[in-house]
């Protein structure tokens, strides 16, 4: 495709996509921001490799994290031209970027013997999303062994989820949001300070991105950030399964489906957080302010008796002699005003619920927590693999992410240089859900939660197969077409399978 050619077919996908939102704009919600420019693997092997270094620049509300790329990689992009439509300063105290994207899906019509107000819909239906960031930091002084960035960030979303979002604990749009009321004006998605305190002289290079900006940094570093963001920049990082704008687009393959995160229902959360790198090893830690509500909008600003705490060790050793590798394993503890699955049904089944309503049981001080790991690693220079396992306790109420209490789910991705097509992917993931004992009877009794309730429940593991394929159209232009299978859609046995289509655009500016 010549460069006329590209440039009329990136018009007419800008203008159907400006067109169809702006037609739904008055009354349709925001969507939860994108993740970050995630181009192809790896990174330079005198680079650093914590999450930190962001390479990809747009976090899960938001764009996500650090793409990193190997030296091939690195040849290739040049190779197949630019990936943002406009040069980006490798050594500049300044950043300026943004992204658009824009993801049409359709749902064939499937089986169903019964549904509900919290269903995934059984009819045929097809909606669109569109999610826009600008991106801007400043680097206060050159150090490059004390550090500080100012990071301010914009967002603006629009367009709804197919059955309003509702359904599915691995919905199939990451940019949608769970709330369909919100405005689509434009809001404040990140504003941060970073902090970087030197513990060496010896520095190793760096990608820059929109969430640092110095081009080399300590070996041993301490890394510090307050402000609003949200926890997937940082936390459950996955270069193969972590990027909803040129990878998967499934909610429960680009995160952890059991790390309920603390969020406001775009995805973003206040708090702060320590990091400490080596040069094989990184050890995160942070405190964040969760929702009042479950899926709310609003957070809980006293952080004595609400709030959620996440650490992460990092280990950047390869399972295969002479190949990348990247293993975490994650905790997270939420307190916050949830409710207890056990009391909401023992309350119904005594008669003093006249349906089980987990929200008439939350209490203060009650705590969630769980665990999870993942890894990646290069088999070749063009094929990269992952696996991701998450698990909570189950027993408290499904708050800020999904209702998902276990999760595993693995995959691959190939880059298109062997069809000399270097910044194309192919991709495909495996994931398969599950609810504990008490949130299984909660649902079958007719108990409805944030996103799932189908007034009865024959219970089976909602397992999901995402394939997609990414083509780099040109310069910072991406087209994608997607299908997701599901089976046993909101973990009810009597649903589906369910089919879903998407065809998405991308562009980075």
């Amino acid at each position: 495709m010549n460069r006329i050619q590209s440039r009329i077919v990136f018009a007419i996908g800008f203008l159907m996509g400006t067109h169809a939102v702006n037609a739904a704009a008055q009354s349709l919600p925001d969507a939860p921001a994108a993740r970050l420019l995630a181009s192809v693997a790896g990174q330079p092997e005198s680079a650093d490799l914590s999450s930190n270094s962001v390479d990809n620049y747009f976090g899960n509300s938001g764009w996500s994290l650090a793409q990193r790329q190997s030296n091939d990689s690195m040849e290739a992009i040049v190779d197949d031209g630019d990936v943002a439509m406009f040069p980006h300063p490798d050594n500049g105290r300044w950043w300026i970027s943004g992204q658009a994207n824009i993801i049409y899906q359709g749902r064939l019509p499937f089986h169903s013997l019964y549904q509900g107000p919290n269903s995934f819909r059984n009819s045929a239906e097809y909606k669109t999303s569109l999610l826009g960031t600008f991106f801007t930091a400043l680097r206060v002084d050159h150090s490059d062994r004390w550090n500080t960035d100012l990071i301010f960030d914009m967002e603006s979303t629009g367009g709804r989820g197919l059955s309003e979002a509702l359904g599915l604990a691995g919905f199939t749009n990451l940019d949608v949001v769970r709330n369909p009321y919100l405005s689509s004006a434009p809001y404040m998605a990140r504003y941060e300070i970073h902090q970087t305190f030197g513990l060496t002289r010896e520095t190793v290079e760096q990608v820059v991105g929109p969430f640092s900006l110095a081009t080399r940094v300590p070996v041993r570093r301490i890394d510090f950030r307050i402000g609003r963001f949200t926890l997937p920049d940082f936390y459950d990082v996955n270069e193969v399964g972590s990027d909803s704008h040129l990878q998967f687009m499934n909610w429960t393959v680009d995160n952890n489906g059991a790390w309920d995160y603390a969020a406001d229902t775009r995805g973003y959360t206040t708090g702060g957080m320590v990091e400490y790198d080596d040069r094989a090893w990184s050890l995160r830690y942070g405190i964040f302010a969760m929702p009042t509500v479950a899926n709310g909008i609003s957070l809980d600003w006293a952080f004595s008796r609400a709030n959620g705490q996440n650490g992460e060790f990092e280990l950047r050793r390869s399972w295969i002699p002479h190949h990348e590798g990247v293993t975490r394993v994650l905790f997270f503890a939420n307190h916050a005003h949830m409710g207890d699955y056990r009391e909401a049904n023992d309350a119904y089944l005594e008669g003093i619920d006249k349906m089980p309503t987990i929200t008439a049981h939350e209490h203060f001080g009650a705590l969630k927590y769980g665990f999870g790991v993942n890894t990646q690693q290069m088999l070749t220079e063009h094929l990269r693999i992952y696996a991701r396992f998450g698990w909570n306790e189950g027993q408290h109420e499904s708050f800020a992410y999904t209702e998902d209490d276990q999760t595993v789910s693995g995959g691959a991705d190939f880059n298109g240089a062997r069809w000399h097509r270097p910044n194309d992917k192919i991709g495909i993931a495996i994931v398969s859900n599950a609810i504990k004992s008490d949130h299984q009877e909660y649902l079958k009794l007719g108990g409805l939660g944030f996103l799932l309730g189908d007034g009865n429940l024959s219970y089976g593991r909602e397992n999901i197969v995402e394939t997609y394929y990414n083509r780099h159209a040109w310069r910072g232009l991406f087209y994608a077409v997607d299908i997701q299978h599901i089976n046993n859609p909101g973990y009810n046995r009597v649903r589906g399978p369910a089919w879903v289509g998407s065809v998405r655009t991308h562009v980075d500016f």
